[in-house]
């Protein structure tokens, strides 16, 4: 009877303490996806010691014509108009191929609009668009590197930047890791590059990879 006794008071408490992870887990769910969908601006870095390498060292992601371009960081000093990129990451809703995590980007401010950004698989260049324009490609999964500041795709970082005319650079991923090879014309100069999470609303004390930025 004693026996009995324990167990039946010990159940509020186990009760209680289950409840208490389950919601613990709730909030902690909620805490990461917040950290996650935290809007960043996309820059480049870049070790190389050529002058081109250079040019493109600390340039960011803007978008203009579907495609993700690198440009200056200071709209006012870049020949095209673009909208630079802001993006996030969210669960991209696939037709159930668990490709994970999506990357979104505003694309316009003024009305506010929200695209995918994703590789082409037929030229391996990062484009914007919808979901349809976007699904029959690669789209995820988008990760961060272990300190959280670089970006990378499908656990890797392989990105180039691809000189399409005279200094203007376009993003591209480089899959096979053989500099584009049957992607782009071989005399087109191609540059690795890293890029990375500059958040535009900074928690405060927190270091970022902003400590390189504008």
């Amino acid at each position: 009877m004693v026996i009995g006794l324990l167990a039946v008071t010990a159940i509020p408490t186990v009760t209680g303490v289950s409840l208490g992870v389950v919601e613990q887990r709730k909030q902690n769910t909620r805490m990461e996806d917040e950290k996650r969908m935290a809007k960043f601006h996309i820059d480049v870095f870049c070790e190389g010691n050529s002058e081109k390498a250079m040019r493109l060292n600390r340039r960011r992601g803007v978008l203009r014509d579907n495609k993700v371009y690198i440009d200056h960081a200071d709209p006012s000093l870049r020949k095209q108009t673009a909208h630079t990129a802001a993006a996030f990451y969210i669960g991209y809703p696939d037709d159930n191929q668990k490709r994970g995590d999506g990357l979104v980007s505003t694309i316009s401010d003024n009305p506010p609009m929200l695209n995918w950004i994703y590789v082409d698989k037929n030229t391996m260049e990062l484009k914007y668009g919808n979901r349809t324009q976007s699904i029959e490609h690669i789209v995820g999964h988008w990760d961060w590197t272990e300190d959280e500041a670089g970006v990378i795709l499908d656990k890797k970082e392989l990105w180039v930047a691809v000189e399409e005319e005279d200094d203007v650079w376009a993003l591209y991923y480089d899959q096979n890791s053989d500099g584009l090879t049957g992607f782009v014309d071989p005399e087109k100069t191609v540059v690795e590059i890293s890029i990375c999470r500059n958040l535009i609303d900074k928690p405060e004390g927190g270091n970022n990879s902003d400590q390189n930025q504008t």
